[in-house]
């Protein structure tokens, strides 16, 4: 079933969750368990993220090139089929633009769509140099929106190649939005016309980056609005649970935590963090759900013994 459809016949907000593939050479019964915990919370779907290769191509002494490629958590693939036929939750896989030629792109689609995966999120990721022309003429996409059009296409029978009788995929498309906006923006407006950009080549519904003042989201949602974006928009939570999170956090996502947050978490002794990150996300879930957002998105990546202690109180007051 796609997200669209199970946030249409859901009469009360959703909780979804987000996780994170093994290591390469890692073992998946770790995040299989993390997913088996999940289960009595009836998780609508799950994210499982993917990660940009690096690649480098290296000229050889007869005058080729090799391209060489080395992906740290490879098997983005492989584990939401497993989840799927394992549990019966919906994966949502993440894709790319860097780390993935548009090719690769495509044949990922392909066994996707013949593993009945049915959602995907399109993101541009970190950029390793991926997308810039390579000698032997691949590319990747370039933006987000590159990539959600050659889904679009893919959904109407498109493929890159002209094929005889060519049959469509069917894949709800899921797109990122920042409610602090985009480290590379300009503006929160220009990012949000962007966002609109990408909404109408063909994405079906927005998950947010983590944020954790619960304004910066209603003031996002409302310019979303003013603007004409109408699907669905997921607002993305992140748990607190260590100082180093202070720093960490606003460094890699290029987001904001409150002065009250900071404060009360630089105060308080190490072994009470987690405890003050895990009710400042309750108090979030609750004010968001109380607004009706759709759903609630938990970035848990590996474990799950904390989002349940958030989960676990709202669960009783529905």
């Amino acid at each position: 079933m796609k997200v669209v459809e199970l946030l249409d016949r859901a009469t009360e907000p959703l909780i979804s969750y987000e996780i994170i593939p093994p290591k390469r050479g890692g073992s998946i019964s770790e995040v299989m368990n993390v997913v088996e915990e999940l289960m009595p919370y009836d998780p609508p779907f799950i994210d499982v993220t993917s990660h940009s290769a690096k690649v480098e191509y290296v000229e050889s002494g007869d005058g080729t090139w090799r391209r060489r490629v080395k992906r740290k958590r490879p098997g983005t693939i492989g584990l939401c089929a497993a989840i799927q036929s394992r549990f019966g939750v919906q994966a949502v896989p993440h894709l790319l633009c860097h780390g993935f030629t548009r090719e690769e792109t495509e044949d990922a689609l392909i066994e996707l769509n013949y593993l009945g995966v049915r959602n995907v999120m399109a993101l541009r990721g970190d950029d390793n140099g991926y997308n810039k022309p390579v000698p032997d003429g691949r590319s990747s996409n370039e933006y987000a929106i590159d990539l959600v059009r050659q889904i679009d296409d893919m959904n109407e029978g498109r493929y890159l190649e002209e094929l005889i009788d060519p049959a469509p995929v069917d894949f709800c498309v899921g797109v990122a939005g920042y409610p602090e906006k985009h480290f590379k923006a300009p503006n929160l407006t220009w990012d949000i016309l962007n966002l609109k950009r990408k909404v109408d080549a063909g994405a079906h519904y927005v998950t947010t980056q983590m944020f954790f003042d619960n304004a910066a989201f209603f003031t996002f949602v409302e310019k979303c609005r003013d603007v004409g974006i109408d699907v669905p928009i997921i607002p993305g939570l992140k748990i607190l649970t260590r100082k180093r999170h202070l720093q960490l956090l606003p460094s890699r996502f290029h987001l904001k935590i409150p002065e009250a947050l900071a404060a009360e978490v630089e105060a308080a002794k190490p072994e009470h963090v987690a405890d003050i990150g895990i009710e400042w996300a309750r108090k979030q879930c609750e004010e968001l759900m109380d607004a009706g957002v759709p759903s609630v998105h938990f970035y848990i990546m590996q474990r799950a013994d904390i989002v349940k202690q958030v989960v676990d109180p709202i669960r009783e007051m529905a």
